[in-house]
């Protein structure tokens, strides 16, 4: 019975080394989403970057935690012609926190390169924000742009500003060293909110949210008005203002850096094993 205990706490040990490793990685967010229709647009694309850890389960397989961040927006006078009288923009600070598995196509103890996909699940948190004519930092969630939560649109919730997600992705990697690697990497986060840009459906009656949210949330509803030589005036109501169909989306791509912070023990030459004791 003694050396059965011994067998099943040492044999997945000693059948594959599993290294610890830390990743970072700096490059890009972006976003697409009704007031970006292209996706990996650089113009509209700011700063990100990421820590995490890295544990390898076999040569391919590996489980992956990590914390990002980055800041997306984007601003109908980059949009499309027809969406620019609109005059919306939004920008927002994305956090998040995920935990993936990562799949790498070749194993890195034989060869130097290898391409990956990873997929798992995120918990993110963003909050959008437009600036007024005088400069100043608006909040959008407070002011219910779409009637979120007033008693006169009982189907228009408000939204939450800590959401789940599904990332998945692809990159590759080279091995610089024996444990440390470089690469490139591009990850989409499916979500399930169209308000990321604070942008969905229709408006509302400005009279309405005037009194239920105050003449600026009316101003921050509809800015055609603050184009040069424009006439245009607040729309109807149940005009469209965004598209429901689809969800926002955001995304990060850069550069990777992957740090062993342990290395398997050798044994005959042999990198992938580790000395177990003998049982008789």
């Amino acid at each position: 019975m003694k050396n059965l205990i011994w067998a099943v706490l040492f044999i997945p040990v000693c059948s594959i080394a599993q290294p610890l490793h830390i990743t970072a990685w700096g490059g890009f967010a972006g976003y697409q989403g009704d007031l970006e229709g292209k996706r990996n647009n650089l113009a509209q694309s700011n700063f990100a970057f990421g820590i995490g850890f890295k544990y390898d389960l076999t040569t391919n397989l590996a489980v992956r935690a990590g914390f990002n961040s980055g800041k997306i927006g984007a601003d109908d006078k980059k949009n499309e012609p027809s969406l620019r009288a609109r005059n919306l923009s939004f920008q927002s600070r994305i956090t998040e926190g995920n935990l993936l598995l990562d799949y790498s196509l070749f194993d890195l103890s034989r060869n130097r390169l290898t391409p990956y996909l990873f997929a798992g699940v995120a918990l993110y948190h963003f909050n959008p924000y437009a600036f007024d004519t005088l400069g100043n930092k608006i909040y959008l969630k407070p002011l219910s742009t779409e009637g979120q939560g007033l008693a006169q649109y009982p189907n228009r919730k408000e939204y939450k500003l800590t959401q789940f997600a599904l990332p998945f992705g692809a990159g590759l990697r080279y091995k610089v060293v024996e444990n440390i690697t470089l690469g490139y990497e591009l990850g989409l986060r499916k979500l399930f909110t169209d308000y990321l840009d604070d942008v969905s459906t229709t408006y509302v009656d400005p009279v309405v949210l005037a009194q239920a949210k105050g003449p600026k949330a009316v101003e921050m509803a509809f800015r055609g008005g603050e184009l040069k030589n424009s006439t245009a005036i607040y729309p109807p109501e149940g005009s469209i203002r965004g598209g429901a169909k689809y969800k926002d989306w955001y995304y990060f791509h850069g550069i990777t850096l992957t740090v062993g912070l342990n290395t398997a023990h050798t044994k005959g030459g042999k990198r992938g094993s580790i000395d177990c004791p003998k049982i008789d």
